[in-house]
């Protein structure tokens, strides 16, 4: 039995298996529409979500399988003070494979020790969010057709951001990866991460104002100031808008580069942007169900 904590889970080979699978489930649906009969999938989420767990849900239910959980940790017995270990020990009675997100980083490592099925990391706090990274890793290589030789900026809550710090560690591992780390100096990225890059020799650069990278980026994935992550609200107003692309700045960037966002959107990105094809956010979103599907196949080692 496998769970997925975290990208590095899978090798570079092992993630080529899967997005090679994940671009057969998208072009012939209808070959995968019943691999799932009889499953059943249970979405642990001790914290709200929109695009993770419906993207679960719908993954599932494309494949033929079935569907429980909870959205928020007020609706479960967490409520009455039921540890995640007790819980996963129930679940893993009712479902055949569990996608958890919870606000505690390690949270869902401590339910796959105990488990009797797959767990899926679906986000821990601010430390891993391993299919939206997944996620991520297809939509670079469906709409680039390959995933080295970039040139990648990353805009925003770099600090807080798990979907930052999940993607920088599988992008390390890809050949020809540069990186443009652009957030105010409160937001920066961590220091074990530019540690790292620094032991692997990944070069990397940080900056205040996106305008002066623009033009040099094949990727841009602007991210949101997450208001649950900061400890109090003025620090949050003042950061909140501090990066804010338009189509002024598109018409900095590249013709073919490429507007990334793991969504949900507040104002970071205009939605006049929505309008320019090299916004690739909304189609990112769908590639997010394809992956999950092919996930889940592989987790429940099931061959169509």
């Amino acid at each position: 039995m496998r769970h997925l904590m975290s990208p590095m889970d899978f090798t570079v080979q092992e993630l080529d298996t899967l997005f090679d699978l994940a671009s057969s489930i998208e072009k012939n649906p209808a070959k995968y529409a019943h691999a799932c009969d009889g499953k059943i999938l249970a979405t642990c989420f001790y914290e709200p979500s929109t695009r993770t767990r419906l993207s679960f849900e719908s993954a599932m239910l494309r494949l033929g399988g079935q569907v429980l959980g909870f959205s928020d940790a007020s609706s479960s017995s967490a409520s009455k003070g039921e540890s995640v270990s007790d819980t996963i020990r129930v679940i893993s009675g009712y479902a055949d494979i569990c996608a958890m997100r919870h606000p505690k980083e390690g949270a869902p490592m401590v339910a796959a020790e105990k488990s009797d099925i797959p767990v899926i990391n679906a986000g821990d706090g601010g430390h891993h969010h391993p299919t939206q990274t997944l996620t991520d890793l297809l939509t670079i290589r469906s709409l680039k057709g390959h995933i080295e030789n970039f040139t990648i900026g990353l805009c925003g809550d770099l600090k807080f951001g798990r979907t930052v710090h999940s993607l920088i560690k599988a992008l390390v591992r890809y050949p020809g990866i540069r990186f443009v780390f652009i957030s105010p100096e409160e937001l920066r990225v961590p220091d074990y991460i530019t540690d790292m890059l620094k032991a692997n020799d990944i070069p990397y650069e940080e900056v205040i104002r996106l305008e002066n990278v623009m033009p040099e980026l094949d990727f841009l994935y602007m991210t949101r100031v997450q208001r649950e992550r900061f400890f109090n609200e003025e620090d949050y107003v003042r950061l909140k808008d501090f990066y804010i692309l338009d189509t002024a700045k598109m018409e900095l960037a590249k013709k073919d580069m490429l507007v990334l966002h793991p969504l949900p959107r507040v104002n970071e990105i205009s939605v006049e942007v929505d309008e320019d094809p090299r916004a690739a956010y909304f189609k990112q979103a769908k590639y997010g169900v394809y992956v999950r599907m092919a996930l889940i196949l592989t987790l429940l080692n099931i061959t169509v």
